[in-house]
């Protein structure tokens, strides 16, 4: 296990004691992605485990929304309640109107002075990458990145845990002598919970006390994801994706043909994108997009650490592989040695086959 060591908070040392400053630090907070009404789904991915790391403290789950709409913030606190929030915090203010860093830090670390959770965690969203580090910095403490598991010890400190160095390993990071533990968890790493329809909790409204004038930045435009043509592999319900098995950037569309037929999203692996072949939202794995579609197939991917993180959380992996002791054999669903070259036209032809007849019966 190795020790966060973000400056000046985490540093590594022995375990021991919490500092007696810390003892009112307590509960487990979710701060809620909420951009123009809409609530980020990690958000829900991370109050189902942080139910998880609440029962096992003994401790509240609570919920933090910001934004400009008191209908939306409301909206999603009922929808936080029942996906196991105990309490809500809601703040609620024309400045919030659209994300800034400035803006969003200063609500953030005022609650957390305030209410002191002993563990805040964040979506690893661009929005919340962006929002961890500077509350982890205005705040001083340690903050863990894209984690692939949370867990309270026997000692009762957060066990964060992500990948390193480069992927080929996996490290457990405590926050021993500062707080809040601060953690971000890509989306699709966790599981969705099961809202519990009609359940509530708390809320408690916070006023920020900051006016326009006083904020830096200004919002010019705002474009949403969903108009970009970005990938969206996140989201997908069917995944395609290639690797060096395919030989050549050419052999990629064999990918993209299959995805197109299928109506799925496609990406490949890190290599890919460091020969050029795919542009980088399309790279799959830890230091890409994590996925957890109902359906994942890899052509030619042999299935490394880093690759495993980002797409075990797939219903379906179906490999493809010349290798028969290639790595992804390992956690595929199902395997099939054999040339994804020579395989993947084939699969094209007969979905589209199967599906051209499913639409001709119905």
């Amino acid at each position: 296990m190795a020790e966060a060591t973000p400056p000046p908070a985490s540093r590594a040392g022995t375990k021991k004691a919490l500092p007696e400053k810390f003892q009112n630090y307590r509960h487990v907070w979710v701060a809620m992605e909420l951009e123009h009404g809409q609530v980020h789904s990690v958000s829900y991915e991370l109050l189902g485990e942080g139910r998880k790391l609440a029962d096992k403290r003994g401790v509240e789950l609570a919920a933090v929304v910001m934004g400009d709409s008191r209908e939306a913030l409301h909206r999603a606190a009922t929808n936080a309640f029942e996906f196991g929030a105990d309490k809500v915090y809601l703040v609620c203010d024309p400045v919030l109107a659209h994300y800034r860093n400035e803006v969003a830090t200063k609500a953030l670390t005022d609650l957390v002075n305030r209410y002191q959770p002993e563990i805040l965690l964040l979506g690893a969203t661009n929005l919340g990458r962006d929002l961890a580090g500077s509350v982890a910095t205005t705040l001083e403490t340690g903050l863990t990145a894209d984690c692939t598991e949370l867990a309270i010890d026997e000692e009762g400190s957060l066990a964060a845990t992500r990948p390193t160095f480069g992927g080929s390993l996996l490290c457990t990071i405590f926050t021993l002598n500062f707080r809040p533990q601060m953690a971000t968890v890509r989306p699709r790493v966790l599981a969705m919970p099961e809202p519990v329809p009609g359940r509530t909790g708390t809320i408690v409204e916070h006023p920020l006390e900051l006016a326009e004038d006083d904020i830096v930045t200004k919002v010019v435009h705002f474009v949403a994801d969903r108009d970009s043509d970005k990938a969206q592999l996140a989201y997908a319900d069917i995944v395609v994706a290639g690797g060096l098995g395919l030989q050549s950037a050419e052999n990629f569309q064999l990918v993209k043909q299959l995805a197109e037929v299928l109506g799925a999203e496609y990406g490949g692996s890190r290599p890919l994108v460091q020969k050029g072949w795919i542009t980088a939202d399309r790279q799959i794995g830890q230091t890409g997009k994590t996925i957890r579609p109902r359906l994942y197939i890899a052509a030619g991917i042999s299935g490394a650490i880093q690759h495993r993180v980002g797409v075990e959380g797939a219903d379906l992996i179906v490999a493809i592989n010349t290798d028969p002791n290639a790595p992804i054999f390992e956690f595929a669903h199902l395997g099939i040695v054999a040339d994804a070259v020579t395989l993947l036209p084939a699969l094209t032809e007969a979905f589209a086959r199967r599906l051209s007849v499913n639409r001709l019966a119905g």
